[in-house]
Order: C-alpha cells, then sequence, then structure tokens
C-alpha cells in the first residue's frame, strides 16, 4: 500500500475507536497494518489513537488555524480508512 507525508498544513490527526465493536473492525485492522509505517514516513507527526467502548470510530484532521474536519469510519474496510486519511491530509 502506498504511504502518506504528512504537509505542514496538518498538524495532528485523532483516531477514535471502540476495542470491540464490528463497526470499528476495520479501523482496528488499519492500525494494525499501517500505523507503523504512517509513523516511519512521519516520525514527529501526532497520531492520536483513542480507544472507548460503544462509540462510533470516527477520524479528526486539525489544521492550520485550528480548523478540523471530522469523517466517519463506521464499518469501513481498513483500505478506506487509508482512502479517508489520505483525502484529510490533501486537504487545507
Amino acid at each position: 500500500m502506498a504511504t502518506i507525508k504528512f504537509g505542514k498544513h496538518l498538524k495532528e490527526l485523532r483516531i477514535l475507536l471502540c476495542q470491540t465493536s464490528k463497526s470499528s473492525q476495520g479501523v482496528r485492522d488499519f492500525i494494525e497494518q499501517q500505523y507503523v509505517s504512517l509513523k516511519k514516513n512521519n516520525p514527529t507527526f501526532p497520531i492520536l489513537i483513542r480507544e472507548c467502548s460503544s462509540i462510533e470510530p470516527k477520524l479528526y484532521a486539525r489544521y492550520e488555524y485550528g480548523a478540523e474536519r471530522c469523517a466517519s469510519l463506521s464499518n469501513l474496510k481498513s483500505d478506506d480508512v487509508f482512502g479517508i486519511v489520505r483525502q484529510l491530509a490533501s486537504q487545507k
């Protein structure tokens, strides 16, 4: 799978997921398969992973000047989650 190099406009990614729910399975798979390569390509970039029971999985991207965008990750596969990360990383 292709890698992502985050630009200076993106300040932080926060991934919220449930440890056990079926709707978060794709997010858990994404973390297992892609997190290490994301951190290798962006070693100082903050990627926050927050687990909480019974929540809808979401991805928050924080940009310059405090702007934030949110995307639902509910019932997505690992590749779909990667696509959303890529999409939010390319937005300004």
